[in-house]
């Protein structure tokens, strides 16, 4: 008996001596917990951002705010009545939009004067695969609903109509890039950072240290290999899903550039990881840490419009967020200057990620 307990001492001493496994182990398991709790189970607290345009200065339109403002579902987004509202929607890949017309508060005391012979209808521009749509229909019906009690003895005066914002795009169509940039980001990162930490337990570093290759060549053979592995993933999901599933997303331009771009951020962030941690386990521990709860927290399972608040706020912090954004906006919404702005934030933090692991990398140190 004594020597099972000596074992199980040194064993459970040489386990928890590694910080980042012990982390793994009790910490992580509980902040999953949380975060996931929270999701699932705060959907009645959940705020919907609502972008509206309002091009009447009627008081019935403020009404027809302060309704939809009083249902505590929605946060209301103005926009300038001076914009062209489908070029915004497009350029902003919008899923929700509402217009008031002009003329709303006139047009509704008109019907009211005549007896309710007509409804006065605002447009819920939206997109019906989206998880969001379905809320928003409900919460404007319960808007207009209240409006119409507080004109005339709930006679219905004022109603919407649906103005879909992209034609047949379903579930798989947003479902698609995000596939794709959990394949990007686990691929690279969880590679990198086993490689690295196996490289440097091994000893290998130290036998290309007596080669001519440098580290960042090393860095971009990486870089390079992954790139090519992540087309060929991205062509054949492309393909299965164009035949199977019968989805509209485009292969574009743009969308070849994010992926090598990916590529370069993650393979980037898992050689930091590699580098910074002892040993392959711990590794993969870190790697699990973080990559984990990109898969969920990013956008690429669900529509981040229809998170909570606080969800969101940590969405913006993940670097997956903004490949699969971009990717969407290229691959369904046809925004380019959109999946621009998210490749410029791709290559900004995968070359502070590159930089620092080639300035923390020395293949000599062991």
């Amino acid at each position: 008996m004594s020597r099972i307990i000596a074992d199980l001492k040194g064993f459970a001493t040489q386990y928890l001596r590694s910080k980042i496994g012990a982390f793994f182990t009790f910490a992580f398991p509980v902040l999953l917990i949380l975060l996931f709790g929270a999701i699932f189970t705060s959907s009645e607290g959940t705020e919907l951002t609502m972008p509206v345009q309002n091009l009447d200065d009627g008081p019935y339109s403020v009404a027809l705010l302060q309704s939809l403002n009083n249902t505590g579902v929605v946060k209301i987004q103005m926009i300038s009545p001076h914009e062209n509202l489908t070029k915004y929607i497009s350029d902003k890949s919008l899923s929700l939009a509402l217009l008031i017309p002009r003329n709303f508060t006139e047009d509704v005391a008109r019907a009211m004067a005549q007896n309710h012979s007509r409804l006065v209808n605002v447009t819920l521009f939206g997109d019906s695969s989206g998880s969001t749509f379905g809320t928003a229909q409900a919460v404007l019906g319960a808007a207009t609903t209240g409006l119409n009690y507080v004109l005339e003895e709930a006679q219905p005066t004022v109603s919407f109509d649906i103005q879909p914002v992209k034609e047949r795009m379903s579930y798989m169509d947003f479902f698609l890039p995000g596939v794709v940039g959990i394949t990007v980001m686990t691929t690279s990162l969880y590679s990198m950072s086993s490689i690295c930490a196996s490289y440097r337990e091994r000893g290998y570093f130290k036998l290309l240290a007596t080669t001519k290759l440098r580290k960042h060549e090393w860095l971009i053979s990486k870089f390079m290999f992954y790139s090519a592995l992540l087309y060929v993933s991205l062509f054949a999901t492309f393909a299965v899903g164009r035949i199977a599933f019968d989805m509209r997303s485009n292969m574009t331009p743009m969308a070849l550039v994010l992926i090598p771009a990916g590529a370069f951020l993650f393979v980037s962030l898992g050689m930091l990881i590699g580098v910074v941690v002892k040993d392959p386990e711990s590794s993969v521990a870190l790697a699990n840490v973080i990559g984990f709860p990109m898969m969920f927290l990013s956008g690429a399972f669900f529509q981040l419009e229809a998170m909570p608040t606080f969800i969101r706020a940590i969405a913006a912090f993940m670097p997956l967020t903004y490949f699969n954004n971009g990717l969407r906006d290229t691959m369904v919404f046809d925004n380019t200057a959109s999946a621009m702005a998210n490749l410029g934030i791709l290559m900004v933090l995968g070359a502070v990620f590159f930089v620092l692991s080639s300035r923390l990398m020395s293949w000599k140190e062991r």
